[in-house]
C-alpha cells in the first residue's frame, strides 16, 4: 500500500504529533508499505516540501509552541494525492484541508486523525476554560475538515465522546498511537551525581499552561520530603521561564531539560516516580512512556484528559489542579518503597497493551476500510 501522510510538521521531534507521525511512518514502512510525507520543509524522495505559514497577530505565540504552519500548495499537493493509494491527513490544518479536498475530488481514499484537542489550542492564551469557546473550535473544526472524512481516527475514547457529543458523523476508530519498543523495564545500576540520595520525580512534555507543570512544582514545595525530592521536566515550551523561577526556590532546585529519545531512556531508568499533572491530553504519550519503562504515574484526574484512564488505582491519581492532593500521593510513594517497586512491574506489564506494532495493524485495517469503501463508490455500489 502506498500511504501519504499529510501534516504541517514531520521535520524535528519536538512535539507530541510529529513524534507520532514519524513512529507511524517509520512502522508502516517495517511492515513492507511505501510511505511517504507531505509537511512543510525541505523535499525529499519520500516527502513533499512545503512552504512555512505565519498566521498573523499569533506568529509568536505559534513559534514558541515549537510549531511550524504549512501553506497550501495546489499542483504539489496535487502529485502527492494522485501518487497515494490512501491519504492519512493528521493535522486539521490548511494543507490537511487540501489534501481532503482533492482526494475527494480525485476519488482517492482519505482518512483523518484527531490529535489537536481544542483546549490545548486555547489553553495557549488562557481560555481554555472557556466552555462556548472550546465548543464552537469544535464545531469548526468539524465544518473545515472533519465532515469530508469517513473514518476519523482517535487516539482515546475520552476525545472519541467529545466528537460524538459534538455531532461528528464519521465512523470513529479509537486506536492508540502506540508505544516505542524502545520504552522498556529497566532501571540503571548507577545515577548521575546530582541525583544520589535524591527521590527523583520527573514530568515529560511539552511546557505549557494546559500541562499544569505548576501544580506538579507547588506540590513538590509542600511534600513532607521536599528537601529529599528533585524534581527534572523534559521538555521545552512558551512557559519555560515561568517555571525556572517557580521551581528555583525549591530546596533542590528544580532541573529542566529538552532530551533526546537516548537521554530520555536513560533518564527513566534513574527517575523513582512520574506525574503527569496536565489538565487536558487526548493520549499523553509520553505518560505511557514511562510507565512502560517500569515507572509508576501520579495522573491528573481531569474530564478533559484521556490520561486518568491508564492509572490501575486511586494512588495513581490527584485531583486536577490541586497541589496538595498531588503532594499526598507523592509522599505516599515516597514513604511505601516495596508497594511501588511492585507496582513498576504491574505497570510496564500493563504497557504491552499498548504496542506500537498492534496499534499500526488496526491503523493498516482503517486504511484498507476506507480503500474498500472508496471502490465501492466508484463502482456506484453505495452513495457517499
Amino acid at each position: 500500500m502506498k500511504v501519504l501522510l499529510v501534516l504541517d510538521q514531520y521535520d524535528g521531534a519536538n512535539n507530541g504529533n510529529t513524534i507520532t507521525a514519524r513512529r507511524l511512518h517509520d512502522t508502516l514502512v517495517e511492515k513492507g508499505h511505501e510511505v511517504r510525507i507531505a509537511a512543510v520543509g525541505e523535499g525529499r524522495e519520500d516527502k513533499w516540501g512545503f512552504r512555512d505559514y505565519h498566521l498573523p497577530f499569533f506568529d509568536k505565540l505559534v513559534t514558541a509552541q515549537g510549531f511550524i504552519f504549512a501553506a497550501p500548495e495546489e499542483k504539489k499537493m496535487e502529485e502527492a494525492v494522485l501518487w497515494a493509494d490512501l491519504v492519512h491527513v493528521m493535522m486539521p490544518f490548511a494543507i490537511g484541508r487540501q489534501a481532503v479536498k482533492i482526494a475527494l475530488k480525485n476519488n482517492v481514499p482519505c482518512t483523518g486523525a484527531f490529535h489537536v484537542q481544542p483546549e490545548n489550542i486555547w489553553f495557549s492564551v488562557k481560555l481554555g476554560n472557556c466552555i462556548p469557546l472550546i465548543n464552537f473550535t469544535y464545531w469548526v473544526a468539524k465544518k473545515y475538515i472533519f465532515q469530508y472524512f469517513h473514518y476519523i481516527h482517535c487516539p482515546s475514547h475520552m476525545i472519541e465522546k467529545q466528537l460524538i457529543k459534538h455531532n461528528y458523523k464519521a465512523e470513529i476508530r479509537v486506536i492508540s498511537n502506540g508505544i516505542s519498543p524502545v520504552f522498556k523495564y529497566h532501571k540503571s545500576k548507577t545515577r548521575r551525581a546530582e541525583f544520589e540520595g535524591k527521590f527523583i520525580v520527573v514530568m515529560s512534555g511539552r511546557l505549557s499552561n494546559e500541562k499544569r507543570q505548576d501544580v506538579l512544582i507547588e506540590a513538590v514545595r509542600k511534600s513532607r520530603h521536599a528537601d529529599k525530592i528533585q524534581l527534572f521536566l523534559a521538555g521545552q515550551g512558551p512557559v519555560r521561564e515561568k517555571y525556572e523561577k517557580l521551581g528555583a526556590t525549591l530546596p533542590n532546585p528544580i532541573m529542566m531539560e529538552f532530551l533526546t529519545l537516548e537521554g530520555l531512556i536513560d533518564l527513566f531508568g534513574e527517575t523513582d516516580l512520574y506525574v503527569h499533572a496536565s489538565d487536558a491530553d487526548i493520549e499523553a504519550i509520553s505518560c505511557m512512556e514511562a510507565f512502560a519503562s517500569g515507572l509508576v504515574p501520579v495522573i491528573a484526574n481531569s474530564s478533559r484528559s484521556a490520561t486518568p484512564q491508564f492509572a490501575l488505582d486511586d494512588r495513581s491519581l490527584f485531583e486536577a489542579g490541586n497541589p496538595d492532593d498531588l503532594a499526598r500521593k507523592i509522599d505516599y510513594w515516597f514513604e511505601h518503597e516495596q508497594e511501588r517497586k511492585e507496582m513498576e512491574f504491574r505497570y510496564a506489564e500493563e504497557a504491552k497493551l499498548f504496542s506500537l506494532s498492534a496499534c499500526v495493524d488496526k491503523m493498516v485495517e482503517m486504511f484498507n476500510d476506507e480503500i474498500c469503501r472508496t471502490e465501492k463508490l466508484k463502482d456506484g455500489r453505495m452513495q457517499r
